[in-house]
């Protein structure tokens, strides 16, 4: 065989190949624009990136839910939607538009359209998404229930409450079937679906936390004595009682009072002594025979506050509050006097945190107890009697009826049968029956000298050396 004419047929062979590579090309990219007709509408618009005009997309845009279309389009979920109708179908459930424009609350709208609060806005929308077609035919029957993932990756329970209407999370379907296409369905919902995520985006944008300004700080301080800077006081672990005693913050300026002592809860981590306050006067309500003190403590705006910035400066309470028929017994000349309530109302207050058990082991430990009081300088005595805990002394005692009404670890309420005075304002002080102890003592000594020391006596007097005797006085 002849190698020129071999080396020349390998040439042509060579050639050959390449020209139908490069032939095919063409042809390939021909079949890859042009595909089959029998392919659906969803997977050219995915490749195309634009959608079919037949699709649920444009027929949502075409609709009459014009404020769910606009908040669609402000959310920039076009693009993301389209993705979503290429790969399966989709179920919308619309709000009607009444729902979007009187029934929204204005702050929350607000809060949907502000640029920071994007993300808000796409978990709203796409939480009314289900990724599946779902028609009226696939809806739950006659007391059925079924729960579906949405877009947001949260679930919507789509129930039927027997009498032939649908509800999806409580809200109504109104309109079933309101739009169909080949790649997805539109129904027609009573009102808004809002996820939980959402709500608690749009609580923390309402707290103090996110909104709350820069504390004023005055000019430092500078000590008289060494001429340099005060230093602060250190910072109190959360729930510490405050510096200075309670008295001090009884004070009527409150530059006198000490700083709030740092607690659990709430914005700026103090306690909240209104609150607590409320739900104490609240608890008497609901549990009975409480109501005048309750009442009382309603109409006096004045103590309800100071009792509230009390608790808030970290300090604690404990109300010995007489039931209504102790509460009857007052009489109008107690009550007439200006200032007098609060006066009552301050001397059942005790500025500790005592419970039952707390207070019933000191009195059978120590006999008599004496309490403070916001009554200043006037105690409370405690002591023990019949098994329970008395308070006062006389006939202006009572006794622990109603132990433990309301314990939460600031303020503690125990009920008791009867109003408490200070000694003076009951007519009977202590002062008086230890005279009257004291007077027969002296009787007693007088009728024990003895005939002798009588006689003696009378010899000094008659020469007039009794004075040097005291004895005989």
């Amino acid at each position: 065989m002849d190698c020129p004419f071999c080396g020349v047929t390998k040439l042509q062979i060579l050639f050959g190949y390449f020209l139908l590579l490069f032939s095919g090309i063409p042809l390939a990219l021909s079949q890859s624009t042009n595909p089959n007709p029998r392919t659906s509408v969803a997977t050219s618009s995915a490749n195309s990136g634009q959608i079919n005009s037949n699709s649920v997309l444009v027929a949502l845009l075409d609709s009459h839910y014009t404020e769910l279309a606009e908040l669609v389009e402000k959310a920039m979920l076009l693009h993301t939607l389209e993705e979503t109708v290429g790969s399966h179908n989709i179920t919308i459930f619309a709000p009607r538009n009444e729902a979007l424009e009187r029934d929204l609350d204005p702050e929350f709208k607000r809060f949907l359209l502000e640029p920071g609060n994007l993300k808000s806005l796409q978990t709203l929308l796409m939480f009314h998404i289900i990724p599946t077609r779902i028609g009226s035919k696939q809806l739950p029957g006659k007391t059925g229930s079924t729960s579906h993932e949405t877009l947001s990756k949260d679930y919507l329970h789509l129930k039927n409450n027997g009498t032939g209407e649908w509800t999806v999370d409580s809200a109504k379907i109104i309109h079933p079937d309101v739009v169909t296409r080949p790649d997805g369905v539109i129904h027609g919902i009573e009102r808004l679906l809002v996820p939980r995520a959402v709500v608690d985006d749009f609580n923390r944008r309402r707290s103090l936390v996110s909104i709350t300004a820069v504390k004023p700080e005055g000019a430092p301080e500078v000590d008289p004595r060494t001429h340099r800077l005060k230093k602060p006081a250190p910072p109190a672990k959360p729930g510490s009682a405050p510096a200075l005693p309670i008295y001090d913050a009884l004070a009527p300026g409150p530059s006198l009072a000490p700083a709030p002592a740092p607690g659990p809860g709430g914005p700026h981590h103090h306690f909240n002594g209104e609150r607590q306050v409320k739900d104490f006067i609240q608890t008497l309500l609901h549990y009975g025979g409480y109501n005048e003190l309750a009442d009382i403590l309603v109409n006096l705006t004045s103590l309800a506050t100071e009792m509230g910035r009390l608790v808030s400066e970290g300090y604690v309470l404990t109300v010995l509050a007489p039931n209504d028929e102790a509460m009857a017994k007052l009489t109008t000349d107690q009550l007439s006097e200006p200032g007098a309530p609060e006066q009552i109302i301050y001397y059942h207050l005790v500025p500790e945190y005592q419970t039952e058990e707390s207070m019933y082991n000191a009195v059978r430990r120590f006999g008599k107890v004496r309490y403070d009081t916001l009554r200043l300088p006037h105690k409370v005595v405690a002591q023990e009697a019949d098994g329970s805990v008395k308070f006062g002394h006389g006939d202006g005692s009572a006794y622990l009826f109603d132990p433990d009404i309301y314990t939460d670890g600031r303020i503690s309420v125990q009920g008791i049968d009867g109003v408490l005075f200070p000694p003076e304002e009951e007519g009977e002080g202590e002062a008086k029956p230890v005279t009257g102890t004291v007077q027969p003592a002296k009787v007693v000594v007088k009728h024990r000298r003895g005939k002798l020391l009588e006689a003696a006596c009378w010899m000094l007097v008659t020469f007039g050396q009794d004075s040097r005797f005291t004895s005989c006085h």
